[in-house]
């Protein structure tokens, strides 16, 4: 397996987490800590893997804007639990879809690029 699709399997890993938290949050529910330190664990997985093949194998197009739109995402992702669930509150479910679609977008570049689909 590539590094590449390693790459991608740690940030699938990550939205199959971050929507089981999701659908927590959409149910008025506080999701467990456990899947937010693994949701943050792969995504940051991801991320390192994905800087690496941005700034040291110098991948180009869909890799880099892939790149800067899950950094958006992380950031975001970081705010929402250190700013409402290390503190126990409610987590707001537009944060959760905004961090979500930023998130998606950056998959579906990062996986369009790999697959040759966009250049």
């Amino acid at each position: 397996m590539s590094f590449t699709w390693i790459c991608i399997l740690a940030f699938a890993i990550a939205a199959v987490i971050g929507l089981t938290m999701a659908l927590a949050v959409f149910k008025g529910r506080f999701p467990p800590v456990s899947s937010a330190v693994l949701h943050g664990l792969f995504g940051a997985t991801g991320l390192v893997m994905l800087a690496v093949a941005v700034f040291v194998h110098h991948a180009a197009g869909p890799a880099q804007w892939a790149f800067w739109l899950f950094l958006i995402a992380a950031l975001g992702g970081l705010f929402i639990a250190f700013g409402f669930h290390a503190k126990k509150k409610t987590i707001p479910p537009a944060l959760v879809v905004v961090h979500a679609s930023v998130a998606v977008v950056g998959f579906l570049l990062l996986l369009a690029g790999v697959l040759n689909l966009i250049a």
